[in-house]
């Protein structure tokens, strides 16, 4: 027998064209994401700004020290950090080739002055004997030929002694400048090469700091200029300097160029290798600045957020960097005034992201 139909077969079929109403409908639209940045205005200035460069203490003269011929190493009288005076014996070659040379030399000296000795007595002879008419010409020509062959012998002999003495005193290393030890080579026991280094002095008196600048820094300053250079772990500690020489050529890594400013009566806290900060003031000249922390990178190079005021979307800039410090950028190009630059926030953005401006400078 046929069951009637139920209310459970009714709700069914409601059911039924509820989900058919629902998928005719369309989903809601996502809001895109806003973020709340603060912004700075570009403005363009004139100004003349103080550059804080880090550098450190070096010798004005730095001397490799080295043998004259090649040898073995069994002697190395100093370190790194030791001080040495000029004309120090500070190493020593295995010398004992050149002291035989030196013996047989000596040797040579020796019998060459007994054979001009027995020349000079034979001939002197010749010519008391030439007087009388004792003794033919032709003998008396031969004793004075043997006498002045026997004189040339003896200045040849004394050359090789000289020679000889020479490579033996050249066993032994000298300091050839006073200084600091700053670098060491081989060790007691290798074969060394003539001309290679032993140690390196770095010669006492006049000291330079070393700085590596980037070339918009490097031709907006003087030459003239004068730079205060003080220890970066004791400020209170510093001396005026000078440019003494630029480098003409970048560092192909880098692209900094090196500058070496002589030090005037560094304090003797400004030892070799020190770490000291240098204020140079730049020549005044048209620049946009911008705070230090709107910086960030694209490809590693600097750039900052940009915002476009028509959509209140934002884009990444490369810009190029004349000079900074810990606050402020010296901005050299890449941005225009009237420009719009995130200044806080710029680490959570993304490219064409809507923003909202919390406040401007201008």
């Amino acid at each position: 027998m046929k069951r009637p139909a139920s209310g459970t077969a009714k709700l069914l079929a409601l059911a039924a064209l509820v989900l058919l109403a629902a998928c005719g409908r369309e989903p809601e639209a996502v809001a895109p994401e806003v973020r709340p940045v603060r912004t700075i205005t570009i403005a363009n200035s004139v100004s003349s700004n103080t550059v804080a460069l880090t550098g450190r203490v070096q010798a004005r003269a730095e001397v490799n020290q080295s043998f004259r011929l090649p040898g073995q190493l069994i002697e190395r009288r100093v370190d790194v950090g030791d001080s040495v005076r000029a004309g120090q014996e500070i190493a020593r070659l295995d010398s004992q080739n050149e002291a035989s040379g030196l013996q047989a030399a000596q040797a040579q000296l020796v019998a060459a002055q007994v054979q001009l000795a027995d020349a000079r007595n034979n001939f002197t002879r010749m010519r008391n004997l030439i007087v009388d008419n004792a003794v033919s010409r032709a003998s008396y020509d031969h004793a004075q030929a043997l006498q002045s062959t026997a004189e040339a012998q003896v200045k040849a002999v004394q050359s090789q002694l000289a020679l000889a003495q020479s490579r033996f005193d050249f066993t032994r290393l000298r300091a050839d400048v006073s200084g600091v030890v700053t670098a060491r080579g081989p060790e007691v026991g290798e074969v060394v090469a003539a001309g290679q280094m032993i140690v390196q002095i770095a010669q006492s008196g006049a000291a330079d700091a070393i700085f590596d600048v980037p070339a918009p820094v490097k031709d907006s300053a003087s030459r003239a200029a004068t730079i205060w250079v003080a220890l970066t772990s004791d400020p209170g500690i510093r001396a005026k300097g000078s440019v003494r020489e630029v480098s003409p050529r970048a560092d192909p890594v880098t692209g900094t160029f090196r500058v070496r400013v002589s030090l005037a009566n560094a304090p003797a806290a400004m030892r070799l290798g020190s770490t000291v900060t240098g204020r140079l003031e730049l020549d005044a000249v048209p620049g946009i600045a911008i705070p230090a922390v709107a910086l960030t990178q694209v490809d590693g190079k600097p750039a900052v957020w940009v915002v476009d005021p028509k959509t209140s979307t934002v884009a990444l800039r490369r810009i190029e960097i004349r000079s900074n410090d810990a606050t402020m950028v010296q901005v050299q190009s890449g941005l225009n005034p009237g420009d719009v630059v995130v200044t806080a926030g710029v680490q959570v953005l993304r490219p064409g992201q809507k923003v909202s401006l919390l406040g401007s400078v201008k």
